[in-house]
Order: C-alpha cells, then sequence, then structure tokens
C-alpha cells in the first residue's frame, strides 16, 4: 500500500484527530515518486467525449465574467481561447485514466466510501475558478506548473456570493494565508475554507475530493427507499375514540398513535444501515454499469477465471461493505445494489473491497464454496468485475 508522507513526523492518525474537517495543511512533496503523466491534450480529449463530465471556466473573454461553459467540447473551441485566465476542469479521471487511479492509493487511510473522485484542472496563465468555498473535504495535488492558493476561513454565506453568475464568486477576499504549490506540492482543505488557486503559468492540478451529501439529500433518499420498501401498507386507525366536545380539536392520542406508528418504522435499524451502504455507494449518471448481455453460469465464470488468473474490478464500480451481527449476514454494497452473506465470511469481504486485482489462486480456498463463487460471478454478471480480455 502506498502512504501518503505527512510533514515533520505528522501521522495519519494525527492528521485525522487534529486537521481533517477542522484546519487545512500544507504538505510539501508527499508523494515521492508518483508521476501524474496525464497531458494538457489529452485532458481536452477527454472532456471532448460524451460520457466525461467536464467544465471551461472563463474569467474574461467570455458572454460574461466567470463564465462556466459546460462539456462536451467539440475539439476546434481550444484554439480560440484567450492566452490566459481560463481553466478546463475534468471530474472522475480515476475512472477514465488508470494512471489517475494510481493517486488514490495515498489516501485509502480514510474510508472509500467517502472518496468522490480525482478531478484534474488544467489553467492557462492566471487561470482561476474564482475565490470560493467547496462542502467538501479536498487534497490539491499540483501535478505541473505552479500555482498560488490563498484563503481564508471566516465564515461565508450564500449571500456573500456575486449574484447572477454561473459560478458561486465571492466579490471581497483578504487572504489569511497563502502558499506557491511547485510541482509534487498537496495542500489539504477541509470544508468551508473559502479558497483561491492562480496559475502561475500552465499548470495541472489533481483534486482528490470526498462525498458531502447534504442532510436534505439523504434525508430524501431515506424516505424514499422507505416508502417503497419498508412503510407498512395499512392505513391509520384510530386509537380508542371517546365522544369529545371540540371535534375539530386534534387530541394528543391521535398524534401519538401517528408517531408510533412513524417510529417503527425509523427504528429498523438493519433496514437503515443497509440503506446508507446502497446510498453511500450509489454511482453518477454516467458512470452506471448494466449487466452483460451474455451472462456466465458460476462453472463457466471458474473455468475463465482460472484460465486468466486474475480479474479486475471495474473502474466505475464503488463498493464498501458492513457487518450485521444481529440477523447473521454481512452485506456487500457495489454501485447501489446490496449482495448478502452470512456473517461467517471471514476474509472474504474485507479482500474483494480492498484489492481492486483479484487473484485466482489468493482466492481459490473461497472459489471452491458455492456460496462465494457464486456471489464473484453475480458481481462479474452484474458488470462491476471484468477480465482484461472483456469486451463488454
Amino acid at each position: 500500500m502506498r502512504n501518503l508522507h505527512f510533514p515533520n513526523g505528522l501521522t495519519a492518525e494525527k492528521f485525522l484527530a487534529d486537521y481533517w474537517q477542522r484546519k487545512p495543511l500544507l504538505l510539501p512533496n508527499p508523494l515521492p515518486g508518483f508521476q501524474c503523466g496525464l497531458e494538457a491534450d489529452e485532458l481536452a480529449g477527454m472532456a471532448c467525449e460524451e460520457t466525461v463530465e467536464s467544465r471551461l471556466v472563463l474569467e474574461k473573454h467570455g458572454a460574461a465574467p466567470w463564465e462556466a461553459r459546460h462539456g462536451p467540447f467539440d475539439e476546434t473551441i481550444f484554439a480560440e481561447l484567450p492566452e490566459s485566465h481560463w481553466t478546463l476542469l475534468v471530474q472522475d479521471m480515476d475512472k477514465h485514466l488508470p494512471e489517475v487511479a494510481k493517486l488514490l492509493d495515498y489516501f485509502r487511510f480514510i474510508p472509500d466510501w467517502r472518496l468522490d473522485d480525482v478531478m484534474v484542472s488544467y489553467a492557462v496563465d492566471q487561470g482561476s475558478v474564482g475565490p470560493h468555498i467547496d462542502d467538501y473535504d479536498v487534497f490539491l495535488y499540483q501535478a505541473k506548473g505552479r500555482r498560488r492558493w490563498k484563503i481564508h476561513t471566516r465564515p461565508v454565506v450564500e449571500e456573500d456570493f456575486i449574484p447572477g453568475l454561473d459560478l458561486r464568486i465571492l466579490p471581497r477576499f483578504e487572504a489569511e494565508q497563502e502558499w506557491l504549490l511547485e510541482p509534487g506540492d498537496m495542500l489539504y482543505l477541509p470544508p468551508n475554507v473559502a479558497h483561491w488557486g492562480i496559475a502561475e503559468g500552465e499548470c495541472m492540478t489533481c483534486s482528490v475530493g470526498f462525498r458531502a451529501p447534504t442532510l436534505h439529500e439523504m434525508a430524501m433518499a431515506w424516505f424514499e427507499a422507505a416508502l417503497e420498501e419498508r412503510m407498512p401498507r395499512h392505513r391509520y386507525r384510530d386509537p380508542p375514540l371517546k365522544p369529545q366536545p371540540a371535534p375539530g380539536e386534534i387530541l394528543p392520542n391521535s398524534l401519538d398513535e401517528f408517531k408510533v406508528l412513524l417510529h417503527e418504522c425509523l427504528n429498523r435499524s438493519d433496514q437503515t444501515d443497509r440503506w446508507f451502504g446502497r446510498f453511500v455507494t450509489e454511482a453518477k449518471e454516467l458512470l452506471q454499469l448494466y449487466p452483460r448481455t451474455e451472462p456466465l453460469t458460476d462453472n463457466q465464470f471458474l473455468n475463465r477465471f482460472r484460465e486468466r488468473a486474475v480479474i479486475r474490478r471495474h473502474n466505475y464500480a464503488r463498493m464498501a461493505f458492513s457487518r450485521h451481527q444481529k440477523d447473521g449476514y454481512d452485506s456487500l454494497y457495489v454501485n447501489g445494489q446490496d449482495y448478502r452473506l452470512p456473517s461467517d465470511s471471514g476474509d472474504f469481504l474485507p479482500v474483494i473491497t480492498h484489492y481492486r486485482i483479484l487473484h485466482f489462486g489468493y482466492l481459490q480456498e473461497w472459489l471452491e464454496q458455492p456460496l462465494y463463487l457464486s456471489l464473484l460471478c453475480r458481481l462479474y454478471n452484474d458488470g462491476y468485475l471484468q477480465f482484461t480480455d472483456d469486451t463488454e
């Protein structure tokens, strides 16, 4: 496993206790030996693909100040751009290019399900997306060139942003700290720290961002799932009634009856646990995977796995697992799907969620058991695992 090199003897444990979601940290050259390998022309080519999410931000020379254009782009647009003050941003580059995905290996001390993506930005001189805040944790790795980062930690509210723009830009920005990042340097920023990164010459930055859904999003998703799966179908029934002198009054016992019904649904913790696993592993719309048109039987899968020796997790597949001792089952979550196994599965779930490349020899003991063979075959047929010579 690759390890992030923290400065001044700082450990991962100390970083999580003192800095994570608390305060910024500059990490000089924390990934010795790592090379992104991505070129500007390659990034621009990715921004022309329909299945890739991308944006182009022009501080000047656009239809309006801080204009944001959304891809996919025609390749001719890049020849028409000005010499300064623009930035190209491409999301989920870890899903599209293996050399970018290697960057994630340095962050395995943070739970995988928290990870969102690696966004790569290319900027010409003075290119920027403006002073703003993000609602998530981010590590800003300077892959090429130099970028100056300015931050402040004062509270920011929605009314502080310039109205009517494509982006949430802060009109006044008085920096408390600033750093000039050279190639190989990294800056960690917790949520809601106002920041402004300005390219000094051409530069490329890899932003490792972590998912942070709002409570509103989580509540909406939870209640939608509850309505489909857990809410009882029977109708409201009155508690024992007595004649009441004021028929327009809602009496406390009627409210109590409703609260009991709702409480029964909210207290089904096993269902909530599994909902959470499905929710945090859901894939974005452009990163959906679909079942294979020609699925394999368990024996066909076993024979092919034996012949190929290795199988890989698809780059779009998000995996996590949880233990459920109460009902005797564990759950594997993949892209919002839930696969159940008996709780005596031992290290099987930690292994298949930790390693992106799985070797037949290492899994052979499990493959000899129909339960685990069937699960791996299902994961393959559902598109989450693949052999190197697969065409689908």
